[in-house]
C-alpha cells in the first residue's frame, strides 16, 4: 500500500469499528477452531493491530508477526510488543511446521500478492493439525476507490477460497460471510452515492456517535450468528482450514 496509507490504518486500527469487529471475528474463529498450543504468525500484519489486540486477549499465547514494508513491521513491533520479522507471504522465513495457527487479514487480496505462490507457505509453515484464519473482501461487484486506495487487485467468494484452500491441501475448511447487516449500506455508499470510481479509502476515524453506531451493528450480528442466523452475503469472507 501507499504508505499514507499505512499511517491511517495506524492510527485508527485501535479503534475504528471495522478492526474492531474484524478483531473480535479472528478471535472467535480461533477459539472455535481449537489449534494446539503453539505460536501463532500474523502473516502480513501491517502496523500491528491485530497483534495489539491479540496480546490484550491471550496474553499467554506466543505470537510473531511478518510485513513486508519495514516502516509497517517495526511501528507493529512496537505496538504489540511482538517480534515482527520482514518478509513476504510468497517465502516464509520459516521452517516447515514453525506454528500451530497462521492469521492472514486482507493480505491475498493485494495487487502485489499471488495467493497461488501464498497460500502454499502458509500451509508449510503450519504444524500439522494447525489452523489457517483468512479474511478476504468479498464479492468483485462491491469494488470501489477503496478498493483502488488500499491497492486490492481481487475480492473473494466463499466457494472462491474454499476451492483455493482445498488445492493446496488443507482440510476442514469452513467459511462464512461477515459484516453481512451492514452490506446494503456498503452497497449504497459504494454503488449509489459514489458510482464514479474514487481513490477514497473507507479506513478513517469516524464521528463517535457513527462509529458505535456501526460497531453496535456487527456485534448484533455475531449474536445472531451464535444463536443459529446465517447470513449468506456479507462485506468480508472469513475463513478457517486446517493442515492435515
Amino acid at each position: 500500500m501507499d504508505p499514507a496509507q499505512y499511517q491511517i490504518m495506524d492510527a485508527v486500527e485501535d479503534s475504528m469499528w471495522w478492526y474492531r469487529a474484524l478483531h473480535a471475528e479472528v478471535l472467535d474463529a480461533l477459539a472455535a477452531s481449537r489449534p494446539d498450543p503453539g505460536p501463532l504468525l500474523d502473516a502480513g500484519c501491517g502496523t500491528g493491530g491485530f497483534l495489539a489486540r491479540l496480546r490484550q486477549a491471550r496474553p499467554d499465547l506466543a505470537a510473531v508477526g511478518l510485513e513486508h514494508h519495514l516502516p509497517a513491521a517495526r511501528r507493529a513491533a512496537a505496538k504489540s510488543g511482538r517480534p515482527v520479522l520482514r518478509g513476504t507471504v510468497h517465502a516464509l522465513p520459516f521452517a516447515e511446521a514453525s506454528f500451530a495457527a497462521v492469521v492472514s487479514l486482507d493480505v491475498l487480496c493485494h495487487a502485489a500478492v499471488d495467493p497461488v505462490q501464498a497460500l502454499p507457505e502458509l500451509r508449510r509453515v503450519l504444524c500439522p493439525g494447525g489452523v489457517l484464519v483468512l479474511n478476504l473482501p468479498a464479492f468483485d461487484w462491491l469494488r470501489s476507490g477503496h478498493d483502488v486506495e488500499v491497492q486490492n487487485a481481487r475480492r473473494f467468494t466463499a466457494r472462491g477460497v474454499a476451492a483455493m484452500l482445498a488445492r493446496v491441501g488443507l482440510a476442514g475448511i469452513r467459511l462464512r460471510y461477515w459484516n453481512s447487516l451492514l452490506l446494503p449500506l456498503m452497497v449504497a455508499r459504494r454503488k449509489l452515492v459514489a458510482r464514479a470510481m474514487t481513490t477514497r479509502s473507507d479506513v478513517a476515524r469516524y464521528p463517535a456517535w457513527l462509529d458505535d453506531s456501526l460497531h453496535a451493528t456487527t456485534r448484533l450480528e455475531r449474536r445472531l450468528r451464535a444463536i443459529g442466523i446465517p447470513f449468506p452475503a456479507g462485506g468480508s469472507v472469513l475463513a478457517t482450514a486446517h493442515r492435515p
